[in-house]
C-alpha cells in the first residue's frame, strides 16, 4: 500500500512542479502576469514548488525501502523520471496545445517502460 501512496504522491507533486517550471510560459499571456518582474515569477514558481515538495518528501519517505516501503533507491528514481514525463506531455498537450503525439513519442515511450522493467528486473 504504500508504493501505491508514494506514486500517487509522486504524480500530485510532479503536476506542481510541472506548473511551476513551465505554467509562467502560459500565464504570460495575461496581461497582469506579463507585466510581472522576473523575480516575481520566480517567487510565484517557488512558491508553487513548496507543494510540490510537500508531495514529493512524503511520497520518497514512504516508498523508499529503508523507511518500510516497497522501492529501492534508484527505481523510486525511475518512477519519479517516468511521471515526469508522463505528467509533462500531458500538461504540454493540454495546458499548451501546441504539441501533438507522434510515432517517435510513442516508441520513446515504449523504451521508457522497457528501462523501468529491466530496472525493476530481479538478478
Amino acid at each position: 500500500m504504500n508504493g501505491f501512496f508514494s506514486i500517487l504522491l509522486l504524480v500530485a507533486s510532479n503536476i506542481f512542479m510541472t506548473f511551476a517550471w513551465y505554467g509562467h510560459l502560459k500565464l504570460k499571456e495575461f496581461s497582469w502576469f506579463a507585466s510581472l518582474p522576473l523575480i516575481a515569477i520566480i517567487g510565484i514558481s517557488w512558491g508553487i514548488a513548496f507543494f510540490e515538495y510537500c508531495l514529493q518528501v512524503p511520497a520518497n519517505r514512504l516508498g523508499f525501502d529503508g523507511n518500510g516501503g516497497p522501492f529501492s533507491l534508484l527505481q523510486l528514481k525511475i518512477i519519479q523520471e517516468v511521471i515526469t514525463l508522463v505528467v509533462f506531455v500531458a500538461f504540454s498537450t493540454i495546458f499548451f496545445k501546441t504539441e501533438t503525439l507522434r510515432l517517435n513519442h510513442l516508441i520513446g515511450f515504449f523504451f521508457l517502460i522497457l528501462a523501468v522493467y529491466f530496472i525493476f528486473k530481479k538478478g
